[in-house]
């Protein structure tokens, strides 16, 4: 798929880790860059991305002005070669007609998480900042804190490599670890986090960001549809000094993915287009 769309996959085999949070704050920060973007769900059971995007419609046919992106689902099916084909139609369809695709796949080893996969030349794995979630990415021996082997979710990533080079494709996929949440641990399992996961990344090949702190605003913005950076515009709820707080996170985080990478440059806008304080935060 070389010279078209630029894929980004959110992936993890653990639910429960903002996969959709983030695959929608991307896509909207993405139109704020004034890119063109394709959303594929392919947990399309659960469907959260796919129902914060229709709250999203509803929102602006209600007036709001509101980017959305060109949105398609993928229901799974009891029939594998089915569900490929309906997955790579949507595909390459909106390969072909945005400048990036995001993807959203189960939290689950589903053979459709695992078709997403190996086309991610950017895949984002969101990480819950606890001992548990670690164990998606490598084992760890209890006793000794030591690493004892990558884990499947690590070797499958791994194996999508492969799938990759056997279509022709560059094996090389750009991958992104995100610390979510990071107020759940104290100061010394937090150091214990960053040294195992220092050592993950140098062996499986990620490099560590800073994720999303765990916020109510962020339920509360899926009802609406609505993400941190369309607080403040005219969709009526007002800035605060919090939100203020989150939406660098999300600016940090934007950065350094460095998706304005990923759009033609007459048309690309750094992240500091993503203003941190545009709508006169209130205390």
């Amino acid at each position: 798929m070389a010279g078209q769309a630029h894929i980004i996959v959110i992936g993890n085999e653990k639910g429960g880790t903002g996969k959709s949070t983030v695959a929608m704050h991307l896509v909207v920060a993405l139109l704020k860059m004034k890119a063109s973007v394709g959303s594929i769900d392919l947990d399309a059971r659960q469907a959260t991305l796919s129902r914060y995007v229709e709250n999203r419609r509803r929102r602006s046919d209600a007036g709001a002005s509101l980017a959305l992106p060109d949105h398609a689902a993928v229901p799974p099916t009891d029939d594998p070669a089915r569900d490929e084909a309906s997955f790579l139609e949507i595909l390459y369809r909106q390969s072909a007609l945005h400048d990036v695709v995001v993807i959203d796949t189960p939290g689950s080893d589903h053979p459709l998480s695992r078709l997403g996969h190996s086309f991610a030349q950017t895949l984002v794995t969101p990480l819950n900042d606890s001992f548990i979630d670690l164990d998606v990415l490598g084992k760890v021996d209890p006793v000794s804190m030591k690493i004892q082997r990558p884990s499947h979710y690590s070797e499958m990533v791994w194996e999508t490599k492969k799938q990759r080079a056997l279509r022709g494709e560059r094996a090389v996929v750009e991958w992104f670890v995100l610390r979510n949440r990071l107020a759940t641990l104290d100061a010394r399992n937090k150091r214990e986090m960053e040294r195992l996961l220092g050592e993950l990344s140098k062996r499986i090949g990620f490099k560590q960001l800073g994720g999303l702190g765990e916020r109510v605003i962020y339920r509360e913005l899926f009802l609406e549809g609505l993400t941190l950076l369309d607080l403040g515009s005219d969709t009526g709820l007002a800035l605060s000094l919090s939100h203020v707080a989150a939406r660098q996170e999300l600016r940090l985080l934007v950065e350094g993915l460095g998706l304005h990478r990923f759009i033609p440059g007459a048309l690309a806008g750094d992240s500091s287009t993503l203003s941190v304080t545009e709508g006169n935060p209130t205390p």
